[in-house]
């Protein structure tokens, strides 16, 4: 076995030594922003207000999470997050959305946003990341 760390090792190696459980928790603090959307709260708020204010309070949650623990890849961490948000985004406008509304809402209804999902949302997850980076060096952790 390796004793190597960090962006040395193959992409394979480092996806399996990811914390899931925190990939699982960011994954489900971002689904806060959909169902804001789903039950209407984000209307009731008012748009784009509230779309805004919840990517900047998942963000900055996102960065603390991983710059004030000790996962063992700050970077891929939210990646892997955000990835795993847009699936499971997708996954619950398509059950919620015809449950509530009666009809099919979101990126199932309409299908050339689906693909754009994966990198917009893991592209989100690389800047949380290296914020959180940014974080973890002002608190002497290093990468």
């Amino acid at each position: 076995m390796s004793t190597r760390s960090g962006p040395g090792l193959p992409l394979s190696v480092r996806l399996r030594r990811l914390n899931r459980p925190v990939v699982a928790l960011l994954a489900a603090v971002a689904l806060v922003r959909p169902l804001f959307s789903v039950t209407g709260a984000t209307d009731a708020i008012g748009r784009p207000l509230a779309p805004m204010l919840l990517t900047v309070v998942i963000s900055l949650a996102w960065i603390l999470v991983v710059g004030l623990s000790r996962v063992r890849e700050p970077l891929l961490t939210p990646v892997v997050a955000g990835v795993a948000y847009a699936l499971a985004a997708l996954v619950l406008s398509g059950v919620l959305s015809p449950l509530l509304d009666g009809t099919l809402r979101g990126p199932l209804a309409r299908p050339q946003t689906i693909l754009p999902m994966l990198p917009v949302n893991g592209g989100w997850g690389a800047v949380c990341g290296v914020c959180a980076l940014g974080v973890r060096q002002m608190r002497g952790l290093g990468p």
